[in-house]
């Protein structure tokens, strides 16, 4: 069974609507917090998170 956890936001630390499994592999994926209203791109792989770019609103 695969792993899952949820994707945080890099900008207030609250959890987003998407969740990632351990073999999910995302690349320069718009990452919306509907928390605090900001955008940032990522990249995802084993679990890790990598940011790209923020984007301010």
């Amino acid at each position: 069974m695969n792993e899952t956890e949820w994707i945080i936001c890099t900008i207030c630390g609250r959890k987003t609507h998407n969740k990632i499994r351990e073999d999910t592999v995302l690349k320069n994926y718009p990452l919306y917090c509907p928390k605090c209203k900001q955008e940032t791109l990522i990249d995802a792989k084993d679990l890790q998170i990598t940011v790209i770019q923020k984007q301010e609103h």
